[in-house]
């Protein structure tokens, strides 16, 4: 693959070097993590692109840790750090299922959750999980430290809160104890592809759901008034099937050359009812493995 655009590359071996590096540029550098998505936009023309800072080994952003009562996922960790992390399994089991499912396993080897986020497309796999797990992101800047929720992150299409000068230093998940966990994605072929529809969900115990979709409108949303119907309700195909319908009704699809608009709306409906009949199955400790592909 040609790399069609001259930038300069820097190294940074601390925090403080990197948020300088991003001052001095102002604007016209790019962060390399694991850089699946950033070296494919290198072969194209990018005029305000001087600088590539590549924060792979710097202090304090790799590691996947439990403190208290919350996970904290580095920037640095990959897709299959995710996957094959004991802790992520037992406190975030939906997001092992999204990672299992994203891209190929060299992808994996090398593709951040971070990175994934701050990709912003609307099909990413990292974001669902996340919005029905209550992610927050930390970030740092010039105005110092903050923790942002991830529902205030996506402004839409490849846009981001993150503010000029500032990088993310990971994520916190709220740990939420016994939860049964389903990720469903729709792909064009039963291997690597990007979400034609993608759906998270978390059932928890006392009848309480939560979902979230990506793939299925500008930006990843929560499906706030699927979960409010859900929730609390009867599991007979009558209330599903207005389950489906809500679900329908919240997300707002496109046509493009993945899937049309029609075919996206139809399967929102026919994976969150496939998501709900797992889930359930999980929380009770039986159930297809994590990773299986369920539509």
């Amino acid at each position: 693959m040609s790399i069609l655009v001259d930038f300069s590359y820097h190294k940074p071996k601390a925090l403080d070097e990197a948020l300088g590096l991003l001052s001095r540029f102002n604007g016209r550098a790019r962060l390399l993590a694991g850089g699946t998505d950033l070296v494919c936009g290198l072969r194209g023309e990018q005029p305000d692109l001087e600088a590539v800072i590549d924060l792979k080994g710097l202090p304090g952003l790799d590691g996947i840790t439990q403190v208290d009562q919350v996970l904290r996922i580095g920037a640095l960790a990959t897709f299959t750090e995710l996957a094959e992390s004991p802790l992520v399994r037992q406190h975030a089991p939906l997001l092992v299922d999204a990672a299992l499912q994203m891209g190929s396993m060299g992808i994996r080897n090398r593709a951040t959750l971070v990175g994934n986020l701050c990709s912003a497309v609307p099909c990413c796999d990292g974001a669902p999980p996340l919005l029905a797990m209550d992610g927050r992101l930390l970030l740092t800047g010039p105005s110092g430290r903050r923790s942002l929720p991830i529902h205030d992150w996506f402004l839409g299409p490849r846009r981001t809160a993150l503010q000029s000068g500032e990088l993310v230093l990971g994520l916190e998940v709220p740990l939420l104890g016994a939860q049964g966990a389903a990720y469903v994605k729709l792909g064009r072929t039963c291997g690597q592809d990007l979400a034609q529809v993608a759906v998270a969900l978390l059932a928890l115990p006392g009848g309480t759901f939560r979902v979230s979709f990506g793939a299925v409108a500008p930006r990843p949303l929560r499906g706030v008034r699927t979960e409010q119907l859900l929730s609390g309700g009867p599991r007979d195909a009558q209330h599903l099937a207005s389950v489906a319908q809500v679900a329908r009704e919240e997300v707002s699809p496109i046509d493009d050359v993945r899937a049309s608009k029609a075919y996206r709306l139809h399967m929102t409906g026919v994976m969150v009812q496939r998501a709900v009949a797992v889930a359930l199955e999980r929380l009770e400790g039986r159930g297809p493995a994590l990773g299986t592909t369920l539509i």
